[in-house]
């Protein structure tokens, strides 16, 4: 493939910080890249040099080809009088943008449709739009536009479930030609999975490549750190129970050869379940009997809107429940009406005598009256020691967990960062000991890091547990059960989690028709939605197909076997001759060799593991 830009010993500085020390790397065609790495690790940065936004202090960055740039960026700049059509769609004539399909696949997916009717229509003015509504808006126009090179950060903010899996069958299916590329900054790791076929961690001004999206990228680091010998505790720490639970919880984001599930399988066999669910269960029915709240023929109403009408509702003590729904279908109002937050228009709540409910809202001012403080100070300000997992925390020791190292807490908290305020917001509420916990969107603003931790602390604590949030591998890794609000006032349970949701979704959404004065209807034989071929997972290979894959498959596995016990013995004679630089010269040589068999036989396999997969 093409390299369409190259990064060749690129240092920068900001003020004393080294964002990137020494960096080379390149975007090839065909490459869909994510970035990951902490907040203020350099990510953006990183992002703006590719673009040419921002030179560096030395080495060279060069795009080849001449190819065209696309960055999407977290700043709102687009023209308030300016009207949908004229964003997302310029000067087109009707005649091109109507007879497209990919154009035609964004409008759908982002507007609602070819009169935009989740925007308000297309002849709508941008200015009275949301900022939800305006990145989305940003989104599509930069899609339509179709750059050679896409660089997008944090794409999928604002966008619900349903719109983060459009977006990432539509970047798979749009972003694998040879001539176009896409590098995007994420903290979905679902997204990530979905999308990338290869990672990028941004850390200490360094940029370190790894082959896949998140599944892939974890497995690396636990394998690279097992081969650099780390300690005991080491091998312990959150790296090897997110990937336990990675081999354990839901299947596989991307397909491995076997030989790699066999390293993940030998490197987790110790590892006990990311939480003991059955002792979590007993120790929260303890803490809270046998009635936690319910809600009993509830209705809320917003004006003229009913958002909830008549639900009846058992929470159980320990239940973990993922809540997932439209935007605006009610989500938030459920939480609010579950703490009793909120009058009901019609039926009944009920809590238990010995509920004590942690609400972790949107809204991040209820921290603005401890904006002097210091992020130590604003912990302990709700209690100095709490209890986790069974065993007695102290609210430095917690903070420490949750990303506040020691100097940080001395911080005062109108310096932090939006980030660090919503993980601030967590703290507080788990130092207050709850026992039901209702969690709105709490991965806003959050990294990779961090959200890790925090759903390593959520595996110790014991209760009643409602999440709220549009990161599906959130709600798969902390939560036993999704439930569904598709905005008809009701909680439809989702036996099938979030893939049941989307198929769900999938036979309401519409679908584009080739006329533009018509409106989207579903089902279109001539031109199926990207979406509903997600969801049903795409066409069948035949029993002949399967048969032979199958064949591929093991035929491979053997393959790779042998060569990874031929690595093994040049690593050893390598060791051996360490002193022998001609020796060491020819055995590299047959080591690569050996690297470079292995990449093409995994590429044969994962095709082949491709035409198997449902």
């Amino acid at each position: 493939m093409a390299v369409l830009i190259s990064v060749e010993r690129a240092a920068l500085a900001l003020g004393t910080a080294q964002v990137l020390d020494g960096v080379s790397l390149g975007v090839s065609g065909g490459d869909r890249i994510g970035i990951v790495g902490r907040n203020g690790g350099g990510k953006t940065t990183l992002l703006r040099v590719l673009a040419g936004e921002r030179s560096v202090d030395s080495g060279r960055v060069a795009r080849l080809g001449g190819g065209t740039v696309g960055v999407l960026t977290q700043d709102d700049t687009l023209d308030p009088s300016a009207t949908v059509h004229e964003v997302v769609l310029g000067d087109l004539e009707e005649y091109v943008w109507a007879g497209d399909s990919r154009i035609r696949d964004v409008l759908t997916g982002l507007l609602g449709g070819i009169d935009a009717p989740a925007l308000g229509g297309l002849e709508s003015t941008v200015g009275g739009k949301s900022g939800g509504e305006r990145r989305r808006l940003a989104l599509a126009s930069l899609l339509v536009d179709n750059p050679d090179i896409l660089l997008l950060d944090e794409p999928t903010n604002h966008l619900d479930v349903e719109g983060v899996a459009w977006l990432a069958d539509h970047l798979v299916n749009y972003r694998s030609r040879p001539d176009n590329a896409l590098v995007a900054i994420t903290h979905d790791r679902w997204f990530l999975d979905a999308v990338a076929t290869r990672t990028w961690e941004v850390v200490d001004g360094q940029v370190n490549g790894f082959d896949g999206g998140y599944a892939a990228y974890v497995l690396a680091k636990a394998e690279r750190e097992r081969m650099a010998k780390v300690t005991a505790e080491r091998r312990s720490n959150l790296l090897r129970k997110e990937l336990a639970w990675l081999r354990r919880g839901p299947p596989a984001r991307t397909s491995k050869p076997k030989f790699r599930i066999d390293a993940a399988n030998a490197l987790i066999e110790d590892e006990p379940a990311p939480r003991n669910d059955v002792e979590l269960m007993a120790f929260a029915t303890s803490r809270l009997g046998k009635d936690v709240i319910d809600l009993l023929d509830a209705s809320v109403s917003v004006g003229d809107r009913t958002l909830l009408e008549r639900i009846t509702w058992h929470l159980a003590p320990g239940a973990r429940i993922g809540i997932v729904g439209v935007n605006g279908s009610g989500k938030s109002t459920l939480l609010r009406a579950l703490a009793g937050e909120i009058p009901l228009t019609a039926g009944k709540r009920k809590e238990g005598l010995t509920v004590r409910i942690g609400h972790l809202t949107q809204d991040v001012r209820e921290l603005d009256r401890l904006s002097g403080s210091r992020v130590i100070d604003a912990v302990e300000e709700v209690r100095k020691v709490t209890m986790l997992g069974g065993k007695e925390v102290t609210a430095s020791s917690l903070a420490k967990r949750l990303g506040f190292p020691g100097p940080r807490q001395q911080t005062r908290v109108g310096d932090l960062s939006g980030g660090e305020r919503r993980r601030l917001q967590v703290l507080r509420i788990l130092m207050d000991e709850p026992n039901v916990l209702l969690l709105d969107e709490p991965t806003n603003d959050l990294d990779i890091e961090t959200l890790t931790a925090l759903e390593d602390v959520l595996d110790g604590w014991a209760g009643t547990l409602l999440v709220v949030s549009h990161d599906r591998y959130l709600l798969e890794r902390v939560a036993d059960q999704q439930v569904a609000l598709l905005g008809d006032g009701h909680v439809r349970q989702l036996p099938g989690g979030v893939e049941e949701y989307l198929r769900l979704r999938a036979t309401v959404t519409p679908t584009v028709t080739a006329s533009p004065s018509q409106r989207l209807r579903e089902g279109s034989p001539e031109q199926p939605s990207t979406q509903s071929q997600g969801a049903m997972g795409g066409p069948t290979a035949s029993p002949a197909e399967l048969r032979e894959a199958r064949k591929v498959m093991s035929r491979v596995e053997k393959q790779l076997s042998k060569l990874a016990t031929r690595e093994e013995r040049i690593h050893a004679a390598m060791a051996e001759h360490a002193a022998d630089h001609a020796k060491v010269l020819e055995l590299n040589q047959e080591l690569r060799e050996v690297v470079d068999e292995r990449e093409v036989l995994e590429l044969e396999w994962l095709e082949a593991a491709d035409t198997l997969e449902p």
